[in-house]
């Protein structure tokens, strides 16, 4: 796979030290490195499957460089590994029920190019769920990434505010109460198209968040 411009895949605004920034971005560094290694893989193999560098690579592994969310997606899939696994202060448990106010929130500003969105977990990350379920909170003028594409299959409801999504070379305005569904292998992209925050309920299997 031909290497895809550096500029295009990182994000280069240094994270306050001691930031919550900071420490995501260092635990993404590191569980890139330990992926890699448990499947002893190499810095070149890895970088080739992804698309990228080798030396752009290694910054990343070493806190020096921020992927984007597109290819942070390829790495993962490159690893064979979960995005969600990336983000998780903790590796998550199989329980039941999770209460309103106790479930983690994911903050992807650190971890992209663009501002604006966090992922409610509805679903922990764990090793044994099949779905993975979040609630996309979207700010004024926040956007996903991308468009992103990746295996899988997505359906996602909207509680609240106005949001436009694209999937493939078609693009939808959606509002409270209505759905979608699409398979992941299509380019996708969605963006809070309102003047106030809006929230989307989403599910997607296989895990890749």
């Amino acid at each position: 796979m031909k290497p895809r411009s550096a500029a295009k895949d990182t994000a280069e605004r240094a994270a306050p030290p001691g930031s919550d920034e900071q420490m995501a971005s260092m635990r993404l560094s590191s569980r890139l490195r330990l992926a890699r290694q448990i499947r002893g893989m190499t810095l070149k193999g890895v970088a080739d499957a992804a698309g990228c560098s080798e030396s752009l690579l290694s910054k990343i592994e070493n806190g020096k460089a921020t992927p984007s969310l597109p290819m942070l997606h390829r790495l993962v899939q490159a690893l064979e590994t979960n995005i969600g696994w990336m983000f998780e202060e903790s590796d998550g448990d199989e329980g039941i029920v999770f209460r309103r106010g106790a479930r983690p929130l994911i903050t992807l500003d650190p971890l992209r190019q663009g501002e604006g969105i966090s992922l409610e977990r509805v679903i922990p990350y764990s090793n044994g769920h099949l779905l993975q379920c979040n609630i996309h909170h979207i700010e004024v003028g926040g956007e996903s990434a991308g468009p992103i594409q990746h295996v899988g299959e997505e359906v996602g409801y909207i509680l609240e505010g106005d949001v436009e999504l694209t999937v493939a070379s078609s693009t939808f305005r959606l509002c409270a109460g209505d759905s979608f569904v699409f398979r992941s292998e299509l380019p996708h992209h969605y963006r809070n198209a309102g003047a106030r925050p809006a929230s989307i309920f989403w599910v997607n299997t296989p895990p890749t968040f």
